[in-house]
């Protein structure tokens, strides 16, 4: 990602939003879920955001599926890997 673009990513967020992702488990690579994340200071590049999430912070890349409303990141869950209920379950 070339510099511009980090940036244009970093104006959607503020720091101390509150966001939603779909994030895979690193361990399980067939299990993914929807999970809160923080946007923060990444610790690693001042005047950068990063999002906190399980005491890790990943920068904000455009690789990342963020949303605002925890609603919106499980309708677009449950259309990606569908749900138990409708047997259709990938995730």
């Amino acid at each position: 990602m070339k510099l511009g673009e980090m940036m244009e990513m970093n104006q959607l967020y503020s720091k101390g939003d509150i966001v939603y992702i779909i994030i895979r488990n690193p361990h399980a690579q067939s299990v993914a879920n929807v999970q809160q994340a923080a946007v923060v200071e990444n610790p690693d590049k001042m005047g950068e955001l990063a999002l906190f999430i399980h005491e890790t912070y990943y920068p904000i890349t455009d690789d990342l599926a963020i949303f605002t409303s925890e609603v919106e990141a499980e309708q677009t869950y449950q259309s990606i890997f569908g749900s138990p209920e409708e047997g259709e379950f990938y995730g």
